[in-house]
């Protein structure tokens, strides 16, 4: 069976990036982790850019395919994104490579990284907007603007996962998801 060389480099990125971060992985690194020449690298990826890019494909990809499986066709809105959103945000933060992603965008600013973890949000909230905009059509929820929408219910998520965390006790899902029904679908007023 043939080596898959191009896989073997991707694994071995992955792997660096996840341990290091952008800044601190050099394709020199990546060659001797998958076992090969530096110059084999580059007759797959121009640069570490490109090769990071691929990568992060990729965890879009995986992203996505978390989102699709939170989705039950029989409940409701609401109960749909925040499934989603949980699931997604549960994948960043189990997933190597994000934690070490989002560590290096707030410690470091590695433009690299920041853009990268703007294209991620985008994504969830791309997708969010999809799941907004089937709402709307149905009828289950006001019309609203979708993405903007989507952006506020992810940074909602995120406050209420990662930035309370910080300085509190975390909140287990059921928390969550009672803060989030309240806070975006029934408002504070009696």
């Amino acid at each position: 069976m043939a080596v898959d060389r191009r896989q073997l480099i991707i694994d071995a990125a992955t792997k660096s990036f996840s341990l290091f971060g952008y800044k601190a992985t050099t394709m020199d690194q990546v060659a001797k982790l998958a076992n090969v020449g530096k110059g084999t690298i580059y007759t797959f990826f121009k640069n570490k850019d490109e090769l990071f890019g691929d990568i992060v494909n990729t965890l879009i990809k995986d992203m996505k395919a978390v989102a699709e499986k939170a989705i039950k066709t029989d409940s409701s809105f609401h109960d749909n994104a925040n499934r989603v959103l949980f699931e997604l945000l549960e994948f960043r933060k189990s997933h190597q490579l994000t934690i070490k992603l989002f560590q290096e965008e707030r410690d470091i600013g590695t433009q690299a990284v920041v853009d990268v973890v703007q294209r991620v949000e985008q994504a969830i909230i791309n997708y969010m907007k999809g799941i907004i905009q089937e709402a709307i059509d149905r009828g289950e929820i006001k019309e609203c603007d979708p993405e903007i929408t989507a952006f506020v219910m992810l940074k909602l998520y995120v406050s209420l996962i990662f930035d309370w965390e910080r300085n509190h006790q975390p909140l287990v899902k059921e928390e969550i998801s009672q803060l989030f029904e309240l806070y975006f679908f029934h408002g504070l007023s009696k």
